[in-house]
């Protein structure tokens, strides 16, 4: 017998089975073998928010929670956040290789030449109240693309899939930076093919009266870095929404935006904003062991600290924390960071955070960047949104070519009523009645 199976004895019946092991998994459909009698439905897993369970394949990112590993297709996210662009890293994710030079200009050409909105969803976009939330027009706006590219419903084409993916990434940091400029009152600024992915998006963003707008170079670098730390991150929550809702064939607008609907989340995309906040409620650099004592005590989170998958210091949350002081040489020192350093230092050398293997994670330091350059709070999910988009269609894509994946349905257990009697209107109010 090989070695690379599992045995399983069902103690119900005394039967054995073999079951194979690939890739350290088992099939989940094969434990319906497991059965008491020929007419019950074989053995199923119970595993509440997919703690233990492997959806797909995928050759995408990778992460090794445990050593504080994170790759795109093979390549450490330190080396691309060093050498490359995110355009370039984006290419990487849905293409599975690198470009060359000549396949990035010509990707950065067309997305570039993408970043346009129709006349009538920058009216659409008019329409929010003043207040909207930027992430509501975001997602809002994402899903109205279906009525105006309704040929992105031909998924089966493969031209026709990657000229709305190239839409998509095109068009996203302008319907981000409109959002942006909605929520202020302020007119929107049309794109600009002169500049590139991030100083294109800036200018969208701040551009006032200056007849062309100049990004600060470290700032832009700053920003695309991010990017490239928010592009993809295996099978998160919206990850797994762009899987869900793309395995019915949805087209990719609205997939997209029921990813960003995820998102939008503070367990998931928002959780940056709530490391702000906590960062305020700590005050000073002085209050810190006291705030620590207390969270010790069990009143409170540490927000910005663990993840489901890392078990040690997030990657991302290092290459971040070097980009803040890049950062903070351009627009002066947030003094938050200050207390963020001092909370880090005190929280990995305690053995109660270092025993429960609390680290900081990429949501820790990107919230003071993302204020130290001049966003609000409610923009932060937003600016997730933008990069991640490429992390989505890549996993949209690589699912609708898996021979494998069906439209997604998972099993429950019902734990509900068993077969009732039913009772006529009249009845049910006088047994109400009665039993209260």
């Amino acid at each position: 017998m090989t070695k690379d199976t599992v045995t399983i004895t069902d103690n119900r019946t005394n039967q054995t089975y073999t079951f194979p092991v690939v890739k350290g998994t088992i099939r989940a459909m094969d434990l319906r073998q497991i059965k008491t009698s020929p007419d019950d439905f074989g053995l199923m897993t119970y595993d509440p928010a997919f703690m233990n369970t492997a959806s797909c394949q995928s050759s995408i990112s990778f992460i090794d929670g445990e050593l504080g590993i994170l790759r795109y297709r093979g390549y450490p996210i330190e080396t691309l956040a060093e050498h490359c662009t995110f355009l370039e890293v984006a290419y990487l994710l849905l293409f599975g290789e690198l470009p060359t030079g000549a396949e990035l200009k010509n990707w950065v050409h067309e997305i570039t030449h993408h970043t346009m909105l129709h006349e009538t969803t920058k009216q659409f976009m008019e329409s929010f109240r003043y207040d909207a939330h930027p992430m509501g027009m975001l997602v809002s706006t994402v899903a109205a693309l279906s009525t105006v590219y309704p040929e992105a419903r031909d998924i089966d084409d493969p031209k026709n899939r990657l000229l709305q993916m190239k839409r998509l990434i095109g068009k996203m940091p302008s319907i981000a930076a409109m959002s942006y400029r909605h929520s202020l009152g302020f007119p929107y600024v049309y794109p600009d093919n002169d500049l590139s992915y991030t100083e294109n998006f800036m200018n969208m963003l701040w551009k006032m009266v200056e007849p062309k707008y100049v990004a600060d170079p470290v700032l832009a670098r700053a920003l695309d870095i991010l990017f490239i730390l928010h592009a993809d991150h295996e099978q998160n929550c919206s990850a797994n929404t762009m899987r869900s809702v793309g395995s019915a064939h949805t087209d990719p607008y609205l997939t997209t935006a029921a990813s960003a609907a995820a998102l939008a989340g503070p367990l998931h995309g928002g959780a940056n904003e709530e490391v702000l906040k906590m960062l305020d409620a700590i005050g000073s650099k002085a209050n810190v062991p006291a705030y620590l004592k207390k969270i010790k005590e069990g009143h409170g989170k540490l927000m910005g600290f663990g993840h489901r998958v890392y078990k040690n210091y997030d990657p991302r949350a290092k290459i971040i924390k070097w980009a803040a002081e890049q950062v903070f040489n351009v627009t002066g020192r947030n003094a938050k960071l200050d207390i963020a350093l001092e909370l880090e230092r005190i929280a990995l050398e305690d053995d109660y955070f270092v025993k429960r293997k609390l680290y900081p994670n990429v949501d820790f330091y990107s919230g003071i960047i993302y204020q130290a350059m001049g966003f609000k709070p409610e923009m932060f999910t937003v600016l997730f949104a933008i990069p991640r988009t490429a992390g989505w269609l890549a996993q949209w894509q690589e699912m609708l070519a898996d021979s494998e994946q069906k439209i997604a349905r998972p099993r429950q257990i019902y734990v509900g009523q068993n077969v009732r009697e039913f009772l006529p209107i009249a009845q049910r109010a006088s047994l109400v009645a009665t039993e209260h």
